[in-house]
C-alpha cells in the first residue's frame, strides 16, 4: 500500500499572474543536478532563472551561472513562497522517491518542468507527447527524460511553445490531491483496514 505524504498546500496559495522568470529551489548536493539547470538556462540568455538554496555544490553552481541567473542562496519560507507563486515555471532535475517542491509549486498555480523519473511521474501531469493525444487530466508540466543540459533546454523550449495549455487552476487542483486531509483519511483507512484484518485472523 502506498500512501503519499502530506503537502501543506494551504501554505502555498494560488497566484494566477505570473512573471517572466523561471525558478528552482533545492539543497545544493550532487544528485539534485542544480548545476545542470543553471548551465542550461545560462545558455538561454533571453530567459531569467532564480535559484534558491545553499549547500556543498553552491560554488560549483555559481561558477556556471550566466548574467541571466540569480543565486539567492538560502532563503526563508516567505521568499520561497513568493518566488514559487510568481514564477513562470519551476524547474526540477532530481530523481526523487516523491519530491515535495514540485507540488508546492503546483499549489501556487505554477507549472513544473521536471526530470520524468521517480515521484515526478506520479505528481505531475505532463503535456501530451503528441498533439493528437488526449490527457486524462489537465496538464501541469513538461517532462525531460535525460539529466542533461540539452534535455533541460529542449524542455524549456517546449514549455515556451506549448505551455499555454497549462493553467494555474489545473496546477492547483492537481496539488490538492496531496493535501494533508487526503493523507489523514488514507492513513486512517489503511490502519483500520489492517487492524480489522489482524483481529479477524487472530
Amino acid at each position: 500500500t502506498v500512501i503519499y505524504p502530506p503537502v501543506d498546500v494551504a501554505d502555498f496559495p494560488l497566484l494566477r499572474d505570473k512573471e517572466d522568470f523561471y525558478v528552482t529551489a533545492s539543497r545544493m548536493v550532487p544528485y539534485k543536478k542544480v548545476d545542470l539547470i543553471v548551465e542550461a538556462l545560462s545558455a538561454m540568455p533571453d530567459k531569467r532563472l532564480v535559484v534558491i538554496g545553499d549547500g556543498p555544490d553552491f560554488a560549483k553552481v555559481r561558477a556556471k551561472a550566466g548574467p541571466n541567473v540569480q543565486l539567492l542562496g538560502f532563503a526563508g519560507a516567505e521568499v520561497l513562497r513568493d518566488h514559487l507563486q510568481r514564477a513562470r515555471a519551476f524547474i526540477f532535475a532530481a530523481e526523487e522517491d516523491f519530491g515535495i517542491a514540485p507540488l508546492e509549486a503546483q499549489a501556487c498555480g505554477t507549472p513544473v518542468i521536471a526530470f520524468g523519473k521517480g515521484g515526478a511521474l506520479e505528481t505531475i501531469v505532463p503535456l501530451p507527447e503528441a498533439e493528437s493525444d488526449e490527457p486524462s487530466l489537465a496538464p501541469t508540466g513538461v517532462f525531460f527524460y535525460e539529466q542533461s543540459v540539452a534535455a533541460i533546454k529542449a524542455a524549456v523550449e517546449r514549455f515556451e511553445t506549448a505551455g499555454v495549455a497549462i493553467t494555474p487552476e489545473a496546477c492547483r487542483e492537481n496539488a490538492l490531491r496531496f493535501a494533508p486531509e487526503r493523507f489523514r483519511a488514507e492513513f486512517t483507512a489503511c490502519v483500520e483496514r489492517e487492524w480489522a484484518a489482524f483481529r479477524g485472523s487472530a
